[in-house]
């Protein structure tokens, strides 16, 4: 069986992608599925080397971003979309999948086309609360649609949508406390904050951040992502911030955390700070209670929505970028801390909010369209 899988060439998309592979990986060994070849088609993955861990190849589809309104760059962005569309519609007349997996984001538009022209049987997914322009296009013909938000429902058919969560790869879940404390040589006695920024880092939440430093680490200690490209910017500035801090080694800061070392810095974490993506499913799985700055220029304002569904639950606060100020951060942080019956609640629903099958319920959704149709 042949199976594409595809989104956009973010984090958000592409984690869940490859908790779906591993979970597909699974279910075809149950099933006794002798040949499955899972392949990745889009712009760039953005972790190479997971694609050779999990077997996946990759086919490189061009694809250029889809706008509501007047640029210049929509023409280039047109040519770069309609090349997508026509190496997808080579590589299905080459070997055509069995079954289309997609995430949404302009980058799957070419792959949703060609699979729509060829009458390739597609699933697709809506991890945030406000759907995407091409996942409200491809609902049309999909023959399965999975949302992460119980409230997404309502923007497609009934009778073909599935809330199912976010899928979550299963090594970022797991671990114990004293070996979280352990690997980032932390305090058992210290309180733990995680501050996530998503796969690229978050600049407006680094710069909240850094201030607060030497005042934080007094009662505090900090696991920050901060975002490969701007790494080195924010160790300059807290190397600066922290020089004569007699705390500093309370700080541990990291370009980017792999799914081991993410698993290790939840188990540790009293507090989250982080946007409000698709990461946001594996906070609840974490069962830890978050702070959520949800970006501020996402499309269809999918963080913000996202943010608030979440902490409609009871799992989060929710602090607006516009808002977001160094004291802010801290006062929320410290006020989290002083609220221990609330910090129970918010682990409590945190634990009801999560869906730890997501992945698993979309492969056997894509292993029955596949076989379905050979």
């Amino acid at each position: 069986m042949n199976i594409v899988l595809t989104g956009s060439s973010t984090g958000g998309h592409f984690y869940p992608l490859v908790a779906v592979a591993q979970a597909l990986r699974e279910r075809s060994r149950e099933e006794r599925i002798v040949k499955l070849e899972l392949t990745l088609m889009g712009v760039r993955p953005p972790e190479s080397a997971l694609l050779s861990e999990y077997d996946i190849k990759f086919k490189e589809v061009p694809a250029g971003k889809l706008r509501r309104y007047f640029s210049l760059l929509t023409f280039g962005d047109t040519f770069r979309t309609l090349h997508g569309v026509a190496k997808a519609l080579f590589l299905f007349t080459m070997r055509p999948p069995d079954v289309v997996f997609a995430k949404g984001g302009y980058d799957t538009f070419p792959i949703l086309l060609a699979s729509r022209l060829f009458r390739i049987p597609v699933a697709i997914h809506e991890s945030d609360a406000v759907p995407g322009m091409v996942n409200r296009w491809a609902a049309s013909f999909a023959a399965r649609i999975a949302v992460a938000f119980p409230a997404t429902s309502a923007f497609f058919p009934k009778e073909k949508t599935a809330v199912v969560g976010n899928p979550i790869r299963k090594n970022v879940l797991g671990g114990s406390r004293d070996e979280g404390l352990a690997f980032f040589h932390l305090r058992s006695d210290v309180p733990t904050v995680l501050v996530l920024g998503g796969s690229q880092g978050a600049r407006p939440l680094n710069d909240a951040l850094v201030p607060i430093l030497p005042e934080a680490l007094e009662h505090i200690q900090i696991i920050h992502q901060c975002g490969s490209n701007l790494y080195a910017e924010v160790k300059a500035e807290s190397g600066v911030v922290l020089e004569k801090s007699p705390l500093h080694a309370r700080y541990h800061l990291f370009p980017f955390l792999k799914a081991g070392e993410l698993r290790h810095a939840a188990s540790a974490a009293d507090i989250v700070v982080a946007r409000a993506g698709s990461m946001l499913f594996e906070i609840a799985a974490w069962q830890i209670p978050a702070i959520l700055i949800p970006l501020s220029h996402a499309a269809q304002d999918h963080q913000r929505e996202n943010a608030y569904q979440y902490a409609r639950s009871g799992a989060a606060e929710v602090i607006e970028e516009e808002n977001l100020k160094p004291n802010l951060l801290l006062a929320e942080i410290r006020q989290l801390f002083a609220d221990k019956d609330r910090m129970g609640e918010m682990r409590i629903a945190a634990q009801k909010f999560a869906r730890l099958d997501a992945a698993d319920k979309i492969a056997s959704e894509l292993l029955k369209l596949g076989v379905h149709d050979e």
